[in-house]
């Protein structure tokens, strides 16, 4: 081998060395921070753990590792984690109904001569709930309404009553509820003073704000004529067939009729003296006057309604003092009403189609 070629086999064999060198220490460099990445990854993931809600890292008995694990705690019981659940969706909010409801049908055939029966009246009112309670299922009703009846020994004609007002009331959208009240035993009948039971003992089961206040035989006509409460007092039997379907005169509030709570409270509710029939409507719009409110009356046509013929009722007959005490309304109003109202309730029973409660009305 020539000296040439010496020289160049050295110098090849220092550069292979140096290169081996440069891939180790490459090698060795690349193993160290492999290693340390490594464990900056083991860090961060106990880290996480140690920050998951209900987990924690690092003394005797507690939790890790992940749900339904337990370590180092008197006998190693094993826990289980608490289930997360979902939150509910909220029930959706029902939509206030119109103001008119759209699914009214305006005149009504209203005809007595046909007998109805109260299974017949259930089976024709399936939405019903037990008492006479009702609310629109599709939109939130305007109105809270208590129906309150002033009551005795008038059965036949409550099965009319219930027979066409039920679906009546349903088409008008009403949250309402019916209220039979009736007055035990033979003492003399007192109408207003079992409308002032009634609304109390209403308000016993619901939050109403509404009232209407009906005899048991008047049927309206028109389904237009709704059973709500307005900004004034409102008189819904504006045209009986009774008077010829004419309003007798101006101040008649009788029949049928209306008053929000506010408007109620305001006249301390209704006389308890008029005992015997008449006259009590008469003070009650004295009352509404002497506080400055108006009687509220559909029109003529939309407030026509039917009454059922009937005898009068044995124990109500006229009250010969009624003319002397509508004369003092303004100055018993304030002493005399719901302020001072008294009876015992004898029974309440829930009927499917009403609520009736029988209650002891004392005596005059």
């Amino acid at each position: 081998m020539t000296g040439d070629s010496t020289g160049n086999f050295h110098l090849l064999h220092r550069t292979c060395k140096l290169v081996v060198l440069l891939c180790f220490l490459h090698i060795s460099v690349t193993l160290v921070f492999y290693v340390r990445s490594l464990d900056i990854r083991f860090a961060f993931t106990q880290n996480q753990q140690s920050h998951r809600p209900g987990v924690s890292t690092g003394s005797p008995g507690v939790s890790t590792g992940g749900p339904g694990a337990s370590t180092g705690g008197p006998g190693n019981q094993r826990e289980r984690a608490p289930e997360v659940k979902k939150a509910e969706e909220p029930e959706e909010k029902l939509q206030k109904c119109p103001e008119t409801s759209p699914i009214l049908v305006g005149p009504l055939r209203v005809e007595f001569n046909t007998p109805v029966n109260l299974e017949q009246i259930k089976k024709d009112n399936p939405n019903l709930q037990a008492g006479g309670r009702f609310r629109p299922a599709g939109c939130e009703a305007l109105a809270k309404v208590a129906i309150i009846i002033p009551f005795r020994k008038r059965d036949e004609h409550l099965k009319y009553w219930l027979y066409y007002l039920h679906p009546i009331l349903q088409r008008q959208q009403l949250d309402y509820g019916v209220y039979v009240i009736n007055q035990d035993g033979d003492v003399i009948f007192n109408r207003a003073k079992l409308l002032n039971i009634g609304y109390t003992e209403a308000l016993k089961d619901y939050d109403y704000d509404c009232f209407v206040f009906s005899d048991v035989d008047l049927i309206p006509m028109d389904d237009r004529n709704t059973y709500k409460c307005f900004s004034q007092p409102r008189h819904l039997s504006v045209s009986m067939d009774k008077f010829g379907f004419r309003l007798p005169y101006n101040q008649y509030f009788g029949g049928v009729s209306s008053m929000s709570k506010e408007q109620f409270l305001k006249i301390n509710g209704f006389p308890n003296n008029y005992w015997g029939w008449g006259g009590e409507d008469d003070d009650i719009f004295n009352r509404l006057a002497s506080k400055g409110m108006t009687i509220s009356r559909p029109s003529g046509e939309v407030g026509k309604c039917r009454m059922i013929r009937h005898d009068r009722d044995k124990k109500n007959e006229p009250n010969p003092q009624r003319f002397d005490r509508i004369a003092h309304t303004r100055e018993t109003m304030y002493k005399d009403g719901i302020n001072s109202l008294s009876y015992s309730v004898v029974k309440t029973e829930r009927f499917d189609l009403f609520t009736k409660i029988t209650v002891d009305v004392g005596k005059p």
